[in-house]
């Protein structure tokens, strides 16, 4: 089957209000369905709503694993507000925020709020008589009552760090009697957020019912972790290790690794009530989709848990792993010196080589001398969040250089100290490009190296196979969704072994391949279990691919496309459909590509500027999620001529 990837938010049609929605997506599917493709796959559509303003708009990082995004709600499905002035304002502040190129995701958030608040005063208390809202409120009573609680106390308090919440640090489950009597003050100060999430599933729930008429297939996302401020872990704080931080280690995305700041999972907790959890949380999903992308799946087999004081992802160690002893590091050969290894090597000559002009004043103010050519951070300075405490609010170039060298000397060690046995050690992750590592001699340049190699790609397959099959299989079997898997990054051996024993898809890049041995990988090789795809939310779209490298888009047209000369540039249209059209006749059972990526076959469609079609920059933790669609999804159910050129496509390579 062939499909699209796009998520809710960059939906528009004539009737948006500067956002997509639920309705949107029953316009989406009509798209979808008229040009033959089956598939309709969106990003993470949980409440992510911390702090009100545009940083929520990470979809990843959710404050309930159930609740809904309200700026997701159709409000043209909702009754009319009756006070006609309020009326007119909303529809004029309608047709301002979908002109908007890209989302304003605070005034669009605080408009679709204030209208549902006007409309449960208007029609909630009728509402909440209705046997619909009442059976509601039943079936989801367990996680909608702390949720509801939380965003009230959130609001109240005007901040998520539920530890200042006086007297409300936890959820307290005698709380939820008063919180489900209609008669109650209590039921009163939350009876509004029942009431949008009740109005947000029933659309979503209408979205699917409206996708399975038409034969297609909605595919959701599950995010691997949560808003360490969030709902899940204020209400069921048992399942969550709040000293260390989820994130993933350094790859061609990030040099630095990418510290998500999610709080990691206790998983012998979750294990020992039968990740009862994690079925919940896909049970839940199941009512609104038929399949699903289990974000970062390799983190059910060990996740990179980077410490608290850190602001990159460098000093890590995979959570759990089996940790070396200093005998076990020795048997390499190399003789293991624990001060030394374990502490950030600051010679002279690093120190002259990272800040240049700037080394004597970094001398002065950051480093304490400790012998000959030796320094250290000075405790004020120790650690890479009180560096960036000290450049807080810093923005000038030599200030960002200073800050950044500080990183990498805090960073710069050849042994992390394992998290739950200070006698046990782990490989810093890219070691090699370390002064300390560059310090070695050669012998135990050789040494560290095949114990690096040992440690990261064949030490823990075996354990690490063992750990996700204590969690997966009961997921996948909690529900009738197809499983897919994005296994991108740092993968172990041990990850296929899994994923072919549960019949889970991977996820096939040509560009990202699987076999270190190639620089492209063999679309006929790619597995019938699979999705293919040609870029994912958090990469370059092709277009851009294709102009970031002329060097590598030159090898990959003459090796992969078998033609010869010079690569054009800009990627033409008709070049687009030929790359789109190998990628469909591959054997993978799915072949989803973004809608941007589909645009890119149309030179007279797509977006002149191929830059702001990009949906997040991985890279930057502070990334703004706005990408919009440039048109209308009616006029683009209109253009007869580029459907026809989807659904030939479509047609040719079997995927009708």
């Amino acid at each position: 089957l062939a499909g699209t990837l796009v998520p809710v938010f960059s939906l528009r049609t004539k009737g948006s209000f500067g956002v997509g929605d639920f309705g949107d997506m029953k316009m989406m599917i009509d798209w979808v369905a008229e040009t033959k493709q089956k598939v309709l796959q969106v990003l993470p559509i949980n409440d992510t709503t911390s702090t009100h303003t545009w940083t929520d708009s990470y979809p990843y990082s959710c404050i309930s694993i159930f609740a809904l995004h309200p700026q997701y709600a159709d409000l043209r499905q909702l009754p009319q507000i009756a006070d006609k002035k309020k009326a007119t304002e909303f529809e004029a502040l309608r047709k301002e925020l979908n002109e908007l190129k890209q989302i304003d995701y605070e005034r669009v958030n605080d408009a679709k709020t204030d209208y549902l608040r006007i409309i449960f005063q208007q029609e909630g208390e009728q509402v909440m008589k209705t046997l619909d809202f009442k059976q509601f409120l039943k079936d989801n009573e367990h996680w909608l009552v702390p949720y509801a609680q939380y965003c009230h106390l959130r609001d109240t308090f005007g901040n998520v760090d539920f530890s200042t919440w006086k007297g409300h640090e936890t959820w307290h489950e005698q709380d939820r009697g008063a919180l489900l009597n209609p008669r109650s003050k209590e039921f009163n100060n939350v009876a509004f957020y029942y009431y949008v999430q009740f109005v947000l599933n029933n659309q979503m729930r209408g979205a699917h019912e409206y996708a399975m008429a038409r034969g297609v297939i909605l595919k959701g996302d599950i995010p691997i972790g949560v808003n360490r401020n969030g709902c899940d872990v204020w209400h069921e704080p048992q399942y969550f290790n709040l000293n260390s931080q989820a994130g993933a280690p350094p790859d061609s995305f990030s040099v630095n690794g990418q510290n998500w700041g999610f709080p990691t999972y206790n998983w012998q907790r979750m294990i020992e009530d039968g990740c009862q959890w994690w079925i919940r949380r896909f049970q839940n999903m199941s009512k609104f989709f038929d399949a699903y992308r289990i974000d970062h799946v390799l983190g059910f087999f060990r996740i990179w848990a980077i410490p608290t004081s850190c602001v990159h992802g460098l000093l890590g160690q995979f959570a759990p792993s089996l940790a070396m002893t200093r005998d076990e590091i020795e048997g390499y050969g190399l003789h293991f010196q624990e001060q030394l290894f374990t502490t950030p090597f600051i010679a002279r000559w690093v120190v002259d080589r990272v800040f240049g002009i700037h080394a004597e004043e970094v001398i002065e103010k950051y480093l304490n001398h400790e012998h000959d050519d030796i320094f250290s951070l000075k405790p004020e300075y120790d650690t890479e969040r009180k560096i960036e405490a000290a450049f807080n609010g810093k923005e000038t170039a030599d200030d960002i250089w200073v800050r950044d060298g500080l990183y990498a000397l805090a960073a710069d060690v050849l042994f992390v100290r394992d998290d739950n046995d200070s006698n046990k050690f782990h490989p810093r992750i890219t070691a090699q490009l370390n002064f300390m590592y560059e310090a070695l001699m050669d012998s135990d340049k050789e040494k560290f190296n095949r114990l690096y190699n040992d440690y990261y790609y064949r030490r823990n397959n075996n354990f690490w196979y063992n750990e996700a099959m204590k969690k997966l299989p009961v997921l996948v079997q909690a529900t009738r969704m197809l499983v897919c898997a994005e296994d991108l990054g740092m993968v172990p051996d041990c990850v296929a072994w899994v994923m072919n024993e549960l019949r889970i898809l991977s996820l096939e890049l040509q560009q990202m391949p699987k076999d270190p041995s190639v620089k492209f990988g063999e679309l006929w090789k790619n597995p019938y279990r699979s999705v293919c795809t040609l870029s994912t939310h958090d990469m370059p779209t092709l277009r851009q691919w294709w102009d970031e490298d002329y060097n590598r888009t030159q090898e990959y047209y003459n090796s992969q496309l078998y033609r010869s000369g010079a690569a054009p540039h800009p990627l033409p249209g008709w070049l687009a459909r030929e790359i789109i059209a190998n990628q469909l006749t591959c054997p993978s059972m799915l072949c989803i590509l973004s809608l941007q990526d589909w645009f890119a076959i149309d030179e007279k469609l797509r977006l002149e500027d191929a830059n702001a079609e990009r949906i997040n920059i991985p890279a930057n933790p502070r990334h703004y999620w706005r990408y919009r669609m440039h048109l209308n999804i009616e006029d683009l159910i209109a253009n007869k001529e580029y459907n026809d050129n989807i659904k030939e496509l479509i047609q040719h390579t079997g995927r009708e």
